[in-house]
């Protein structure tokens, strides 16, 4: 995996610093323009020009040693003789004058700063010095800093009416936060807000985010009324694990979406382990989002999509959708996209097909979709609405119109509009083709109704409604402490890293299990023939033998392994071959042994496994084990520290559920000793960080809980 850059913002591994602390970037009472300028298509000039435009509520002061007045408003030639000390520094000045232009706020006691100049840690070189003295400036003189290489922030309350940003457009009022990464993206994201009629309470554009990061934004929001619904565009992560707690406690009321931008790798770093080989480039920040309940969207225009739902729209009490159309198509394309998305599209009740029937033509179609056909006007669209909002059944409904020759987009849109109004059911209208579309959205927007053009996009918006909602009602879950041999795992730990070796021996990693508590195969160690026939005459028939020694990690390219021993002859005969064969492939290896372990049959096999991640940390995984593991990966991850709830949904991920739970008629393996033993798991990678990575494969699961059972373990230490 591709290491995610880690900023260098003030985050500690706990708590960060006081949300408020953000009140004089956000809310000042007082702003001045550093940098404001006459020249026109300047951004001195569009800052100042959108501050100014746009009513902001205090005083603003320009800032121009060359200037009397800009925008006729008197300017300063410095912060030394504003009239008042301002809330808010807006600093766009070449990147020379950065740093003298902050030790000017600071001797004057400005609270917070936007830097709007480039050229600092993005640059490299010279960037990075003045980034980090700039910073320290900052942190020294108790100010907060948004930038440097941003394009600002905007406040749309009544009580501030702040848009200090150069972007040329400006969007509708409403309860949404958003923050982005990327200046550039920030102007795409204000211009697809203005598209979409979506209203924004704020607007955050970090830029290098040294101070000010997203979490300290979170943390801000969470706490604020005006913000409802949280959007997200970001590059990289500075604390991720702080990210996870600020998230999980934000999403318990307000629903964040989430843009994460590089998803491929441009280079995986190289893995020993199955675990670290399926760590694809993003399944970490997967991992994040899944445990903190934020919904992750793949572009810009499905998160604003999803954004218009979030913030028109109230949840579904369900996962039951009806869909009205009048097109067989359309219908059709929203019941399979919302399947696919875990959404359901079930029959009608009985007597909401009769009093559909009633009210439409014999040609109509009354099942769930309901195809009224093209004839459908604006009255229909009305009475099947209320007809299908009143099945008990219906948890939300998606209403489809192609314009057929006489029908008005706008009259349908102001039909769904007046039903919609009147329940407390999500209600989300498409409207396909371009005739009368402009109209018609126009309608839907003012009575702040989700529309869409495409069938789809409704579709994934309702889906992650739905996701939001089941996050909301899923419990915050426990991490459990299991009572282990701590000491004694840290010496089976202690004697690798003396040795200077990478990885542990079978013994020594099936020895680390048991002392938390995973149950593994009875083994024995064995260094002649003989001890190898007893030690299987002791622990019963069939037995299996390995090789074991420090340096031979995979045994089965050596000749290191045997299977199905049913006699002590076999073990003998086994025995020495072992011992040839490893000698023949490698000669200098070092052979400790024979590990002689009990050969277990049946049951199914499964994977549990951890891998260390930069700035995450550890990362448990689970899924289908054995040969195949790596072929099909069908597997799961969760960031250290794993919940029972984690642990739980862990199991219920993957693609082969139905294998574990039984198929033609198999008994269900015990699926809560895998949660505990994925939790056992969690618990050692989290108080053992030499471990880099570990498989437990098979790990083979059966009905009963004491028959489950470690057969194989792989552990590969930072020595």
């Amino acid at each position: 995996m591709a290491k995610i850059e880690t900023d260098t913002s003030v985050e500690e591994a706990g708590a960060g610093p006081d949300p408020a602390s953000l009140d004089p970037v956000l809310r000042p009472d007082s702003v001045a323009v550093i940098g404001a300028s006459r020249r026109r298509e300047t951004i001195g000039q569009q800052i100042l020009d959108n501050v100014l435009g746009h009513g902001f509520t205090g005083p603003v002061y320009p800032v121009n040693p060359n200037a009397r007045s800009v925008h006729s408003v008197r300017a300063y030639p410095s912060v030394a003789e504003l009239p008042e000390t301002p809330d808010l520094a807006v600093i766009v000045v070449p990147k020379e004058g950065v740093i003298p232009v902050v030790e000017e706020c600071a001797e004057a006691g400005v609270g917070g700063v936007v830097v709007i100049t480039a050229g600092f840690r993005e640059v490299g070189g010279q960037g990075v010095e003045r980034e980090e003295e700039l910073t320290r400036l900052v942190r020294e003189n108790g100010m907060r800093m948004v930038g440097p290489n941003c394009m600002g922030v905007i406040n749309a309350s009544p009580e501030v009416s702040l848009n200090a940003t150069f972007a040329p457009t400006m969007p509708p009022r409403g309860r949404i936060a958003m923050m982005s990464q990327s200046g550039a993206m920030g102007v795409t994201i204000l211009d697809y807000a203005a598209e979409y009629g979506i209203g924004v309470s704020q607007f955050v554009s970090v830029g290098n985010k040294p101070d000010v990061s997203g979490n300290d934004l979170l943390e801000y929001w969470r706490e604020d009324d005006d913000v409802g619904v949280v959007l997200m565009y970001l590059e990289n992560f500075g604390n991720p694990r702080r990210f996870t707690r600020i998230a999980r406690e934000v999403t318990r009321d307000k629903p964040v979406l989430a843009v994460k931008a590089g998803r491929s790798a441009a280079g995986a770093r190289a893995a020993s382990s199955h675990t670290g080989a399926l760590t694809a480039a993003d399944v970490a920040t997967d991992a994040l989002f899944a445990q903190c309940g934020v919904l992750r969207v793949d572009t810009v225009e499905e998160l604003f999509a999803t954004a218009m739902a979030f913030g028109n729209a109230p949840l579904p009490d369900g996962p039951n959708v009806a869909v009205v159309t009048n097109a067989g198509g359309p219908g059709i394309i929203i019941a399979d996209a919302c399947e696919s998305r875990g959404l359901e599209v079930p029959s009608l009740s009985g007597e909401t097909r009769e009093r559909l029937e009633s009210r439409l033509p014999e040609e109509a179609s009354v099942a769930n979709p309901v195809d009224m056909i093209a004839s459908a006007t604006a009255d229909d669209y009305r009475n099947a609405l209320e007809v299908v909002l009143e099945d008990p059944g219906v948890d939300a409904v998606i209403a489809a119109f192609v314009p057929p020759m006489g029908i008005e987009a706008e009259d349908v849109s102001r039909a769904i509009r007046s039903v919609a109004e009147g329940h407390e059911k999500p209600v989300m209208a498409v409207l396909m083709g371009r005739e009368g579309l402009p109209q018609g959205m126009a309608e839907l927007r003012e009575a702040d109704i989700p529309g869409y053009i495409f069938p789809e996009s409704a579709a994934r918006a309702l889906s992650a409604m739905n996701r939001y909602r089941r996050w909301r009602e899923r419990p915050e879950g426990e991490i459990a402490e299991f009572d282990v041999a701590r000491d004694r795992a840290e010496d089976v730990i202690a004697g690798a890293v003396r040795d200077g070796r990478e990885w542990l021996t079978e013994m020594e990693a099936f020895d680390l299990l048991e002392c938390y508590g995973v149950p593994v195969a009875r083994r024995g160690l064995a260094r002649s023939a003989d001890e190898a026939a007893a030690a299987a005459g002791e622990m019963g028939y069939p037995v299996v033998l390995k090789a074991v020694g420090p340096s031979i990690v995979h045994k089965t390219e050596v000749g290191g392994v045997e299977l199905e021993l049913e006699t002590a002859d076999e073990v003998r005969e086994a025995f020495d071959r072992i011992v040839e064969s490893v000698r023949d492939h490698e000669p200098e290896a070092a052979l400790d042994g024979v590990l002689v372990q009990e050969m277990v049959t049946g049951g199914r096999e499964t994977i549990v496994g951890s891998t260390e991640e930069p700035s995450f940390g550890p990362l448990v995984m689970f899924g289908l084990g054995g040969i195949y593991v790596e072929a099909l990966r069908d597997v799961t991850f969760r960031i250290q520290p794993v919940t029972d709830v984690d642990a739980r949904e862990m199991v219920r991920d993957i693609r082969g559920l139905p294998l574990l739970e039984g198929v033609r008629g198999a008994e269900s393996v015990d699926l809560d000793r895998l949660a505990e033993v994925i939790q056992r798991v969690s618990q050692l990678v989290g108080e053992h960080r030499e471990i880099q990575e570990m498989d437990i494969n098979p790990f083979l699961a059966f009905p009963e809980a004491d028959r489950c059972v470690a057969v194989d373990a792989r552990v590969r230490l930072d020595a």
